[in-house]
């Protein structure tokens, strides 16, 4: 038996890797050693969340932010920037849509900001979606918040909250971060917790400066923070922003981040089990043919298709060659669902997809 086929079987009868294992497997650069992981961390996922994929139409309801990380398009300092904010109603029908759509599930996602305004806002958003008939759950993903924030918009009716770290190395995350601190961020994720809510974290994948070892240290901290989801995807340079200037990148770079990306979906699989994980955009951008596809085959179990207008769609872009930007909410459902049919995955429509990892940690039912 190879160490490969050690590291899986282990995975698979359910031990915790250590950090050398799961470096190990995300080195791997043979394909059908790759092959082997993808399938591996498969099995796993069609065991322990089940085959099928769960959709959470996405809302980007303002790029208006007041941070400045190095790698983001719509990052405070980028004049360039057409700023936009959605106003209630255009909010509201966007979640309608994905409710119309039987998505079950709609996130609502902008720029970081926590200005007394801003946090009515939106407090009025999250009420009014949830007066809507067959209203669908709601993720929202606005960055770090006081626990009164936090609390208020749970008790409005959210339920779910993505905020990723980025990177959980302390030196990487304060080279990309001119504002706020690598423990702050933490600590904002344990709030979320406090506050109720089914808690999302990740990180982009293939960062300059960023090893191996340091993902294996993120998948660590995806386990000891007890996150329910996981949404991170390959990082992919801006033009506009500082970390992309000085690292314009390449397609041959970008097709290495991808992989990297698919392993690293696997081997957060292998390892966390009963989590959600998103086959990110990043994926598609990169490989508009098949990249989130092959995130579901790696183990990825959500999808978030955007289901707001047009009009604002170019101005929401926080990486170079974001895909989807001309395709309106329909035709992005109907090429999903082909493309889902094409490698045997298939969507539950209607079904809000809590994560069986929150549901056991809480002893709730779906």
């Amino acid at each position: 038996m190879t160490r490969l086929d050690a590291i899986l079987k282990r995975a698979i009868d359910g031990a915790v890797l250590t950090e050398d294992e799961l470096e190990f497997m995300l080195r791997l650069e043979d394909p059908a050693a790759c092959r082997e992981l993808f399938a591996a961390a498969y099995l796993v996922k069609c065991r322990e969340v089940g085959k099928g994929v769960y959709l959470r139409g996405l809302v980007e309801t303002s790029n208006l932010c007041t941070r400045n990380c190095l790698y983001c398009g719509i990052r405070k300092g980028n004049a360039e920037v057409r700023r936009y904010e959605l106003d209630l109603d255009e909010i509201v029908a966007g979640a309608k849509l994905a409710a119309d759509f039987g998505y079950g599930a709609a996130v609502l996602q902008g720029g970081e900001r926590s200005d007394a305004r801003f946090v009515e806002f939106v407090t009025e958003a999250v009420r009014r979606i949830g007066e809507l008939p067959n209203a669908p759950q709601l993720t929202l993903s606005f960055g770090e918040q006081t626990l009164e924030t936090y609390r208020k918009w749970r008790t409005a009716g959210a339920v779910r909250y993505l905020l990723r770290i980025e990177t959980s190395d302390p030196g990487l995350y304060a080279e990309l971060h001119p504002e706020g601190t690598l423990e702050g961020r933490k600590a904002a994720l344990f709030r979320l917790r406090e506050a109720g809510f089914q808690v999302g974290t990740g990180v982009m994948i293939g960062l300059p400066h960023q090893s191996a070892a340091m993902l294996a240290r993120d998948v660590e901290f995806f386990r000891t923070s007890d996150a329910d989801m996981i949404g991170m995807g390959p990082w992919i340079p801006h033009h506009r922003t500082p970390l992309g200037i000085a690292h314009p990148g390449s397609r041959a770079e970008d097709l290495r981040r991808l992989e990297l990306g698919l392993r690293m979906i696997a081997v957060t699989r292998l390892q966390l089990k009963d989590v959600n994980i998103a086959a990110t955009t990043a994926l598609q951008s990169i490989s508009p043919a098949d990249g989130r596809e092959r995130g579901l085959l790696a183990g990825a179990n959500v999808i978030m298709p955007n289901v707001g207008g047009l009009e604002h769609r170019a101005d929401y872009t926080l990486y170079d060659g974001k895909a989807g930007m001309d395709e309106n909410a329909e035709a992005a459902r109907r090429k999903l669902d082909g493309s889902l049919a094409g490698i045997g995955e298939f969507v539950h429509y209607g079904v809000p997809g809590t994560p069986r990892h929150y549901l056991k940690r809480t002893g709730k039912t779906e």
